[in-house]
């Protein structure tokens, strides 16, 4: 076992910011799925049920890790399912994990075919071609709550350039709320800190109340989501941010949501 393993396990096991977090979260689509993974990975390497590989970084050994406790696990083939699992069946789990791995952990393609035990030209086109079908896929109107307006239109722009629309801009919790009472869209990216103090978490969960959608957190304070005291966010992304990132993000948020409802109930 590696030295640092101990120590390393045991922070990981204890800090709820566990940058695999956001990724098993996202690949799974959503935080019980993603953290059980996490903690199934860790229970596996301290118990040697997989090897860790002493000749990579601590962080791509791993990666690699989880993905092997993963990878283990049955995927698709099964009859009856959701409109989630039939593109999950369409697309390809390992092509998933490419970009997962890639564009929103930053991992380099040569990191990325060792986690994935591929080669190099393998992982490129795995990326490329999960890129492609997610887009297609997916087209949808999305509102922004954000009170800086360079982020905001930088967002504005990411979100145009995969072919959504954008319903509006919302600096503070009010407007994200009139913004909402539109009702046409289908995800939402959001700020936590707004322009007049309000918060963009009230104003998440008042939009949650009454409209099925995914929402993708974008945030310098990601400490104040990531506490463990209540239900915490699938999607994740940290300011400053990179709109590689950003677009994977937005895209399995889309892939993995299954359904676009009309209101339940009036936003008062």
């Amino acid at each position: 076992m590696l030295n640092w393993l101990p120590w390393e396990g045991l922070w990981l096991a204890l800090r709820p910011d566990f940058a695999a977090l956001v990724l098993t979260r996202a690949l799974l689509g959503s935080q019980s799925a993603g953290d059980a993974l996490v903690q199934e990975t860790l229970r596996s390497i301290l118990d040697r049920s997989v090897a860790v590989n002493t000749s990579l970084s601590p962080r791509v050994a791993l990666y690699k890790a989880c993905h092997e406790v993963w990878s283990r696990r049955p995927h698709g083939g099964e009859s009856g399912v959701s409109p989630t699992d039939h593109r999950l069946q369409k697309l390809g789990a390992t092509s998933r994990v490419a970009l997962l791995l890639t564009a929103m952990e930053g991992f380099s393609f040569a990191e990325a075919s060792s986690i994935l035990s591929v080669t190099l030209d393998e992982v490129e086109a795995q990326v490329v071609a999960a890129q492609r079908e997610i887009d297609a896929q997916l087209a949808t109107r999305v509102l922004i709550i954000e009170d800086e307006w360079v982020i905001a239109l930088d967002l504005k722009t990411l979100v145009t350039e995969l072919g959504h629309d954008v319903v509006g801009v919302a600096p503070t919790r009010t407007k994200a709320l009139e913004l909402a009472r539109q009702g046409d869209f289908g995800l939402v990216l959001a700020d936590i800190q707004l322009a007049d103090g309000s918060s963009g978490i009230d104003a998440v969960t008042d939009i949650l109340e009454s409209f099925n959608v995914p929402v993708i957190f974008i945030t310098a304070f990601p400490d104040r989501l990531l506490t463990g005291e209540r239900p915490e966010p699938t999607y994740l992304i940290t300011k400053p941010f990179l709109s590689e990132n950003v677009k994977a993000t937005i895209a399995q948020a889309l892939f993995f949501h299954e359904a676009r409802t009309e209101p339940t109930a009036r936003i008062a």
